[in-house]
């Protein structure tokens, strides 16, 4: 016997289907507070001064980690960030900044190639090079940081299939 949907119940379903996605995806690490800045690093670093000492959300892929006497810095290739705001390394990269650290960070904690995500205001820029190519990178005092693990990054993403039939997995 076949099963006969009408429209009126597929729009009873449509609200419990949207609420069980929403449900899978993680919350948000941290609080996005009034006054955040919405601004990718490479338009930061086109005109640094316009931005001034703005609070950021930023996040990407270790590249590098320097520890200093009294500090570590971290430099991070941007990439946009997730509604949980885990950075998406599959989109197209959204320039290079350089995260401050107080005190000392174990690059073993850390290593190249590692997803980040750091809460911070910013605090000017400096000019550097990537290979032969001049560049200025962003500086941001991070407050709070997140290194995210392969689970996390994949918790709450889910595998949705449209054709002649509807079909859904969780990875």
């Amino acid at each position: 016997m076949p099963i006969r949907l009408s429209l009126r119940s597929l729009r009873w379903f449509a609200p419990l289907f949207a609420l069980a996605l929403s449900a899978c995806a993680p919350a948000p690490i941290y609080k996005v507070a009034p006054g955040t800045l919405a601004v990718l690093p490479a338009q930061v670093a086109q005109s640094p001064e316009q931005y001034g000492n703005g609070q950021v959300i930023w996040g990407g892929s270790v590249i590098n980690v320097r520890n200093f006497p009294d500090h570590s810095e971290v430099e991070i290739l941007a990439y946009p960030l997730d509604s949980s705001q885990r950075p998406q390394p599959n989109a197209h990269a959204a320039g290079r900044f350089i995260a401050i650290f107080p005190g000392y960070v174990e690059s073993f904690n850390i290593p190249g190639g590692s997803l980040i995500t750091i809460s911070g205001q910013l605090n000017g820029s400096r000019a550097g090079m990537v290979d032969q190519a001049a560049y200025v990178y962003p500086l941001v005092s991070v407050a709070q940081s997140h290194v995210w693990t392969a689970a996390e990054m994949s918790q709450g993403h889910t595998d949705f299939h449209f054709g002649v039939g509807v079909a859904a997995g969780f990875r």
